[in-house]
């Protein structure tokens, strides 16, 4: 697939993951507090999903893993704000089981796209695990707001998820500035300035 195509699909994803950053921070901005509007999580669960193909199609295993571990807790938030049972049954099944069929049909069919996933010149190894650390790091902010929103029962991005994202997007940046990867660069650039200011909206609505 030509280059400008696969890059397309990346930018996309990552101009809906700037667009629901712009949202949430807008909305914040004008109630002097952090809002998570379902708006956010509905262009997460789109962006996620793309970016999940971007990084197919890059054959970058640290892209993949990151939209694998954080596309089902989108769907979980959704129906934390009762939005979720609002979709039509065909979108929800859409949305919920292609994401899992791609990855079946993926692992049982493409024995050769894992050899080259792994074994990627671009990306040797130290880079390769550096690109999953951060991920990983970078998923664990949804992963807290998930526990944390379970328990309070119902969706919000508290102080440590945005804490998390800085650290997160740090290792990130790093990690696309060495692989060369203006996708990856441009996406996290953004996103960290408005990171740090959600952080200072609870800060300062805890003091």
């Amino acid at each position: 697939m030509k280059d400008w195509i696969i890059y397309s699909i990346g930018f996309l994803a990552q101009i809906l993951f700037s667009s629901r950053l712009i949202i949430q921070w807008i909305t914040s901005e004008r109630q002097r507090k952090v809002i998570t509007p379902t708006t956010f999580w509905i262009l997460s669960l789109i962006a996620s999903f793309l970016l999940f193909i971007y990084g197919y199609l890059r054959l970058d295993f640290s892209i993949m893993l990151g939209q694998s571990l954080t596309y089902f807790i989108y769907i979980r938030n959704l129906q934390l704000q009762g939005q979720w049972q609002k979709f039509p049954k065909l979108i929800q099944y859409l949305l919920f089981f292609v994401p899992i069929l791609i990855v079946i049909f993926y692992y049982n069919n493409n024995q050769i796209d894992m050899e080259l996933l792994f074994k990627n010149e671009e990306i040797p190894t130290w880079l390769l695990v550096l690109g999953v650390f951060a991920q990983v790091i970078f998923t664990l902010r949804f992963i807290y707001q998930w526990v944390h929103s379970e328990r309070q029962k119902e969706s919000s991005l508290p102080l440590g998820f945005w804490v998390l994202s800085l650290v997160g997007a740090s290792l990130i940046l790093t990690y696309a500035i060495i692989r060369r990867d203006p996708v990856l660069f441009f996406g996290h650039f953004f996103g960290m300035i408005i990171y740090a200011r959600n952080a200072y909206l609870i800060r300062k609505t805890n003091d």
